[in-house]
């Protein structure tokens, strides 16, 4: 009995170890982020809003602003905590995350990111 749970405990182990990510895999999500949301822009930038009257027209327009959304914040917020993992080890975001100083960095991080990939086109 004690050799099979070792075994099983074993497997067990095997089955939940750490697997790291490929190296590339932050790249590869940014710019698969960076393309659902040029397409999003592109596919309500192309609807007249003539065509809107008829609420049949309304999926794709509305798929758009979902995928669109989902996409630009997701690329906003990894961008921001890319940069944050880039700070210095030293500073103050890594020793105190939650202070009112970092949570207005973060904030001014996220503004930036967003400004860099929307710019001025839902202004």
């Amino acid at each position: 009995m004690t050799e099979a749970l070792s075994n099983f405990e074993g497997l067990l182990r095997e089955a939940l170890a750490p697997v790291e990510p490929p190296a590339d895999l932050v790249e590869r999500l940014e710019v698969t982020l960076e393309t659902i949301t040029e397409l999003a822009a592109d596919e309500l930038e192309s609807w007249e809003l003539s065509a809107m009257r008829d609420p049949r027209n309304w999926a794709r327009p509305a798929a758009a602003v979902v995928a669109g959304s989902a996409a630009g914040a997701a690329l906003v917020l990894l961008r921001a905590r890319r940069r944050a993992q880039a700070a210095p080890q030293g500073s103050r975001w890594r020793r105190a995350p939650f202070d009112r100083s970092a949570a207005e960095r973060a904030l001014r991080d996220l503004e930036r990111e967003t400004r860099k990939l929307f710019g001025d086109r839902f202004a």
